[in-house]
């Protein structure tokens, strides 16, 4: 399990208003806007390019994204929002220790190019010293905690989370990591051998830019030898999806004792921890060969990686020469992205990371109109609703395992639009004084200790995973809850002004979306405390994994690139999840919202038709192959295309909807389709 394994996060979207309304930004938007059809397209044969092909063409690729999809229109302006707050903040003078001095200058320090430019590597300069000067395998040993809490991702990684077994407390987890590029796969097969070459071009530059002294060509070599080596034994991102294999706990003597080669009681009290009881080691036989690595790799190539991943994490806060060769290649190479992000997206982006929840509360205050909760609560409410009425209508579920569920969809806990409480960052300094990357570092050292500080104690089921201001939604299994932060409730997602039909088409799906998560392949092995619990019947998880072994084939199936097909189980959790939420926000609009009568048709359409039309504007978007490459690998949720046509092609109501019958090319035989929730 990694850390956000279990957060089951929706992908940013974005859908059509139904009638004109007013955004945040004063723009008007129109209803279901036939500019977005290619109407040189047979919806029948694809709806995906039918519904969005007119807007792809309006919308070429920026040149700064590799993905540019209507959902960015609403994070744009949402950047544009939280830099007019803090451009605000820097016109006047802030009380020192103050949340706006320490935003303003964390936000003017991004912006200050020049003295960026000019401190050049010197940030990093006494670090990479220290590094470079170790002769001993026990001084690297002895770094990792510092490391660790300074940020670097080197070799592997701990961090505190609820115990799966016991959800109300949070307890140490261990996992694999140390990879430059990221994902085993870039290492291990050998169709990626021009990425690999490409990394270490980029290794070979950045080396060369922090003046690192030696044969950079052989420490380029070093790093990525070393890293082949851990990559050799990493579990696949499939393998990390399996909760229960993941899920491996010690005593701390017994883990002393199976991973032996670093001084743990000295590397845990780094961190203030010196009672521990309990931890996890996620992958096993991954971290055995990571220690293994770490205790036979030769000294010199232990420095350069350490000194490799140091400039790498220090990178987008240096000097501008680095900042240009980390997005040549994790942006041009990996992702297709032809242009760095301005500098003022990149300089606002800090602060708002490090001080999330002080900006959200800023942006609530401003921005999102608490009197629309209600109505979003009643969406919420009628969804639910529909969940119960679709679980006593399964088939395929013994009335027992139905009653389980039916407990665990009542327990839900709804968080909507903001914490009842903010994170208090009152002892976290920003110092103008001390270098960009040194008050990065600082914050990163304030959030391990906070963090850290959990473990061993009652978790805190009021935190929220997501700030306000961040346009997504999350269900998280060992609190049962699900999140939808105020930066979503806004057109387009949650127009206040928009018909029932386009509204449960785009937030609806959203809160289904997520809901269905509880139940999907991750979630569905959780019970309604959050605890990693078989509430099923063995005969009723055989159906449900013969049922969600038909999604995995169909989206095995599809091609992304020429050679490249989706990955139907790594997607799965979220290929369940968007089934689910089309079926449920239906459900819920059909048999609730129009409890009254249904409608009039609006524009042209019947509600059914707006319904999907908006589901499918969801997912307008343009993106480069690179970017595609990149996902299929990284991504648990399938590309947008897939998630239109090949989720709908299972669904009754979409036919129904549109007269798609034999013949047509998104008919799928009745015998070939399946319904999961």
């Amino acid at each position: 399990m990694k850390r956000l394994t279990l957060i089951i996060a929706t992908a940013l979207m974005m859908t059509a208003c139904a009638s004109p309304v007013t955004e945040g930004n004063d723009k008007r938007v129109p209803a279901i806007d036939k500019a977005n059809f290619d109407e040189a397209v047979n919806l029948k044969d694809n709806f995906y390019q039918w519904a969005t092909g007119g807007w792809q063409k309006a919308n070429p690729l920026k040149p700064e994204y590799s993905r540019y999809g209507s959902f960015d229109v609403l994070r744009e302006n949402n950047e544009i929002r939280i830099n007019e707050l803090f451009e605000a903040m820097t016109k006047s003078t802030a009380k020192a220790g103050s949340i706006e001095q320490k935003i303003s200058d964390l936000y003017k320090m991004g912006l200050d190019e020049e003295r960026l430019n000019k401190e050049g590597a010197e940030p990093i300069r006494e670090a990479l010293n220290e590094i470079m000067a170790v002769t001993e395998r026990e001084q690297v040993i002895a770094m990792l905690a510092k490391l660790h809490t300074d940020g670097i991702g080197v070799f592997f990684a701990s961090y505190p989370a609820a115990d799966l077994a016991d959800s109300n407390m949070t307890i140490l987890y261990m996992e694999q990591g140390g990879l430059g590029m990221g994902n085993r796969d870039y290492y291990i097969d050998e169709k990626n051998a021009d990425k690999k070459a490409a990394y270490r071009t980029y290794l070979e530059k950045v080396f060369t830019l922090a003046g690192v002294e030696g044969d950079v060509k052989k420490m380029v070599e070093d790093v990525v030898a070393l890293e082949d080596r851990i990559a050799e034994k990493s579990w696949s991102n499939v393998e990390c999806r399996d909760i229960q294999k993941g899920y491996n706990p010690f005593t701390y003597a017994d883990f002393k004792a199976q991973f032996p080669g670093v001084e743990w009681d000295n590397y845990f009290a780094a961190f203030g921890l010196k009672d521990i009881k309990k931890l996890v080691v996620s992958q096993p036989s991954s971290f055995t060969n990571i220690l293994e690595v770490l205790n036979t790799a030769d000294i010199a190539a232990l420095r350069a990686y350490v000194a490799a991943h140091y400039i790498n994490a220090a990178s987008s806060y240096l000097s501008e020469e680095f900042a240009l060769a980390s997005f040549e290649f994790f942006g041009k190479t990996m992702s297709g992205t032809q242009e760095i992000r301005p500098r003022w997206k990149r300089a606002m982006s800090v602060p708002n990371s490090i001080l999330s929840e002080a900006v959200g509360q800023m942006y609530v205050a401003k921005y999102f109109p608490e009197s629309e909760k209600a109505r979003v609560e009643t969406m919420v409410a009628n969804i639910q609703k529909a969940f119960s009425k679709h679980i006593d209508a399964l088939d395929w579920m013994s009335a027992d395992t139905k009653a389980k569920a039916q407990e665990k969809l009542a327990a839900f806990t709804v968080k909507i639009g903001y914490p009842n409480k903010w994170k208090d960052y009152s002892s976290l300094m920003v110092d103008p004084a001390k270098t960009y990357w040194a008050n990065v570092v600082e914050a990163n050292r304030w959030y391990t200790a906070d963090s850290m500080s959990e473990v061993g104690k009652p978790v805190d089921r009021e935190k929220w995973l997501m700030p306000p201001q961040m346009v997504n939604a999350y269900y998280m299994p060992t609190t049962n809850e699900i999140c939808f932060p105020a930066a979503i409730l806004q057109p387009p997602f949650y127009n206040p002004n928009a018909d029932d039909a386009v509204n449960y088409g785009a937030i609806g799906v959203v809160i289904a979306h997520e809901m269905t998560h509880g139940f999907d392949d991750q979630g569905s092995q959780f019970d309604k405390m959050g605890n990693m619990n078989d509430w099923w019947t063995k005969e009723d998880r055989a159906a449900f994994e013969k049922k969600t072994q038909v999604l995995v084939d169909q989206f095995n199936a599809i091609e992304v690139l020429p050679g490249l097909n989706a990955d139907g189980k790594f997607s799965l959790g979220e290929n369940i999840a968007d089934q689910g939420g089309l079926r449920l926000a239906f459900t819920g609009l059909k048999d609730y919202a129009w409890a009254e009568g249904r409608p009039e048709d609006i524009d042209g359409f019947t509600g059914e038709q707006r319904f999907y039309i908006g589901y499918a504007t969801l997912w307008a978007q343009n993106i480069t192959d690179q970017e595609k490459e990149r996902l299929t690998k990284v991504d648990v949720h399938s590309l947008g295309i897939n998630r239109v046509n090949a989720t709908l092609r299972n669904i009754q109501s979409f036919y129904d909807a549109f007269g798609i019958v034999e013949g047509d090319a998104m008919f799928m035989p009745e015998a070939e389709r399946i319904v999961i929730w």
